[in-house]
């Protein structure tokens, strides 16, 4: 069973708002910044996206892939793949990272950035509860999105190398719950769920999600505040000149006697 609608997925971003793309800038700039740190010099990146022209002049030897369920990728041809802002829409999550496990160089570095399980959570409240009213149950609306101890687990997974995962959290406000729509429009990230509801919702559903989504988060300025969680992770491609953790038992010193202080205390 597929997860998503990926046919749906692709009429939603072909209709994306320039405007609309902060959260792929973000990405990018978390991106440079996070590569900029690694004592390291990139020449074959390669950068898998749904928005190509976020990414244009990011790397004068960058290849920049489409988000599709097989990847344009070449094995073993990369020393760092970023895959940005599309891991949350995956239906084979494991398989995408393992692809970009396969493309890289031996140590060649892997870094994701997606949107994670906090993502909208006020907008979930708000549906939810309008939903339970209006139409008396919930309807699959707004995607499933991991949480970072999970996330993290998929690079293991896959077969990456001293992995890592941490966040970015990110509010932005809003004027209604219309306006927030119109930028999840503009982005790609309204519902493509498979088994999502395929009629016409009642007009009043979304009158009430705004009303309960004010009375619940609205801010001291009457403006609607919507959570956004990136999710960075980054692991190696395995190789044998990498650090190695050290064998359980196998440490020369107590952990009391190198802190200095009583074991009791620990």
């Amino acid at each position: 069973m597929q997860l998503f609608d990926r046919r749906a997925l692709n009429a939603r971003r072909s209709r994306r708002r320039p405007d609309a793309l902060f959260l792929h800038q973000m990405a990018r700039d978390e991106a440079e910044d996070r590569l900029g740190l690694v004592n390291r010099t990139f020449t074959a990146p390669a950068v898998v996206c749904p928005f190509p022209e976020v990414w244009e002049g990011f790397h004068p030897q960058a290849k920049v892939v489409a988000d599709e369920d097989v990847l344009d990728l070449k094995e073993g041809t990369h020393d760092v793949v970023i895959h940005a802002m599309c891991l949350h829409w995956s239906n084979d999550p494991v398989g995408q990272l393992i692809q970009c496990r396969r493309a890289l160089k031996e140590d060649g570095l892997l870094l994701v950035i997606l949107l994670g399980g906090q993502t909208l959570h006020e907008l979930r409240v708000a549906m939810a509860e309008a939903e339970t009213v209006v139409l008396g149950g919930l309807s699959p609306r707004i995607a499933p999105m991991g949480e970072i101890r999970d996330l993290g687990g998929l690079l293991q997974r896959a077969g990456f190398a001293l992995p890592v995962a941490d966040l970015v959290p990110l509010t932005a406000e809003y004027r209604d719950l219309t306006h927030l729509v119109h930028d999840l429009r503009g982005m790609g990230e309204t519902n493509t769920l498979a088994q999502r509801l395929k009629r016409t919702p009642p007009r009043g559903l979304f009158h009430l999600a705004d009303h309960i989504y004010r009375e619940h988060f609205a801010n001291a300025e009457g403006r609607l505040p919507a959570t956004f969680e990136l999710v960075c992770l980054t692991g190696w491609s395995p190789s044998d000149n990498q650090q190695k953790p050290l064998r359980p038992g196998s440490a020369q010193m107590r952990l009391a006697d190198a802190l200095k202080v009583p074991e009791s205390k620990l």
